[in-house]
């Protein structure tokens, strides 16, 4: 079952790219006494997830900030490696990327998506979620294209 508004967002520990390479970071700190916007793509380097879902951020992300939140992270079901070079391929400076290599906080928050019939495996479905404190203010899960999971979509909700 997906999580909703009002649940609490679960502890989980996923890697992030570090000055030294990929380093271990729970999801418990990340949202701990933040405003966090969190989007997921089902994979880095895809055309849609390249060519709408990120720029969308990248271009809205000062906007956002602006109402408030403390941070704006990317996850996908991809290594740190491959986040941190789509992060400098798509200059995402102020994005914080999150490599849910293992899908663990994916599974847990119930977002995961069977990818494998375009050899893709077990990926993230495409969503973004608005969190207060560790709490769910806010989420949309997209089943095609980016209506519920947009830059725009969020700052609406902001």
């Amino acid at each position: 079952m997906t999580i909703s508004t009002g649940d609490k967002l679960p502890d989980v520990t996923i890697k992030t790219n570090g000055p030294d390479g990929p380093q271990d970071i729970a999801t418990g700190e990340l949202f701990a006494g933040k405003r966090v916007v969190l989007f997921a793509v089902p994979g880095a380097f895809t055309p849609g997830c390249s060519n709408t879902h990120m720029p969308g951020f990248v271009i809205k992300a000062d906007e956002i900030f602006a109402k408030g939140i403390d941070t704006i992270a990317c996850l996908a079901v991809n290594d740190a490696f491959v986040m941190d070079a789509w992060q400098r391929s798509q200059n995402a400076e102020n994005i914080t990327m999150l490599a849910d290599g293992n899908a663990e906080f994916t599974k847990a928050i119930g977002t995961e998506l069977d990818a494998s019939g375009g050899g893709m495996g077990l990926r993230s479905k495409r969503f973004a979620l608005i969190a207060n404190d560790g709490v769910v203010e806010y989420i949309g899960v997209d089943a095609k294209g980016v209506d519920k999971s947009s830059a725009e979509t969020v700052l609406g909700k902001l």
